[in-house]
């Protein structure tokens, strides 16, 4: 869709994301509004948390075109706000560690030119949103291993840790070691209590880089896709693992896909969890779809998981 007042764009800016990379691309971007004769506002985040109320501010002051610059911590911090002023749109130029979240609208860390000429074209679609327990996803949750293994990768300040060597290594252990957690689940008014070793709940596909946990998902379908594990031993889950970055696990007999708008699960002790990569701890576990919550740029002309065409 094309809104009809003037585009007032700017850009939150992660000083730190990708190693420095999200600096280097501030510099990019701003020879692209100059060749297009575009001004725009930059402001740079100091800390965790930081986006979300640079957003805020800059909506209040009338910019109605604002764009993360950075990975999926930056995206989130800013969308977890913009969701609350459907009138603004929201691009993300992805400049982080982990870019989950540009796939799903179809855009590459390494933006082309022609990237570049489709970004300002403004594409727009309607992107869904999740929440569990109050705090919004936009990619996806997970409760089980992933999210046993994403804490792992946190230290004790709740610093994310980047080495690549480090995420492998508490992969290869959990694979070994963690235990099937015994939770009661609600899915479309059905309750069963089970044990699960992997639940997967996404609007997105794409987790970890490689892992396509959710090969079905669309993101603007008006549901979520929830992928669940049942207990497995070592060379089941090792089988299942290996099949992930294909999308092909789903017709293993442990795995169990659905789709659905509302998720409730309990358990009854603490685990962590995490949404687009962020880390939380609870027992009860209220998942909801909000359909069409924000609007997005996207690439028209790329692989993207929005089925909405705009007007443009």
């Amino acid at each position: 869709m094309k809104e009809s007042t003037s585009p007032r764009w700017a850009f939150i800016v992660n000083p730190v994301a990708g190693g420095g990379h999200a600096l280097t691309t501030e510099e990019e971007i701003r020879k692209q509004l100059k060749k297009r004769n575009l001004t725009a506002e930059f402001v740079r985040t100091k800390e965790h948390g930081h986006a979300s109320l640079l957003a805020e501010e800059l909506v209040n002051k009338g910019y109605n075109h604002i764009i993360a610059v950075g990975g999926d911590g930056t995206l989130n911090e800013v969308a977890r706000t913009l969701v609350r002023f459907p009138e603004c749109i929201m691009g993300l130029i992805p400049s982080g560690t982990g870019n989950d979240f540009a796939k799903i609208v179809g855009f590459t860390p390494d933006f082309s030119q022609n990237q570049w000429d489709i970004f300002f074209e403004v594409h727009t679609g309607k992107l869904d949103v999740g929440s569990c327990n109050g705090n919004y996803f936009f990619n996806g949750m997970g409760l089980g291993f992933d999210a046993q293994v994403a804490s792992e990768n946190y230290d004790s300040h709740g610093e994310l840790k980047e080495k690549r060597g480090n995420y492998i290594w508490h992969i290869l252990k959990n694979l070994l070691f963690f235990k099937a957690l015994k939770m009661k689940i609600n899915l479309n008014g059905t309750v069963e209590e089970k044990r699960s070793f992997l639940n997967t709940i996404a609007i997105g596909r794409r987790f970890a880089g490689d892992f396509f946990l959710t090969p079905k998902a669309m993101a603007d379908d008006g549901l979520l896709d929830v992928c669940m594990v049942d207990p497995v031993n070592f060379f089941q889950r090792l089988s299942i693992l290996l099949k992930v970055p294909k999308g092909t696990h789903l017709s293993h007999p442990r795995v169990h896909y659905l789709q659905t708008d509302k998720v409730h699960i309990e358990l009854k002790q603490k685990a962590a969890y995490h949404l687009d990569g962020e880390l939380f701890f609870a027992h009860r576990f209220d998942i909801t779809l909000y359909p069409g919550k924000l609007q997005f740029i996207y690439n028209p002309q790329q692989d993207h998981y929005f089925t909405e065409k705009d007007n443009s």
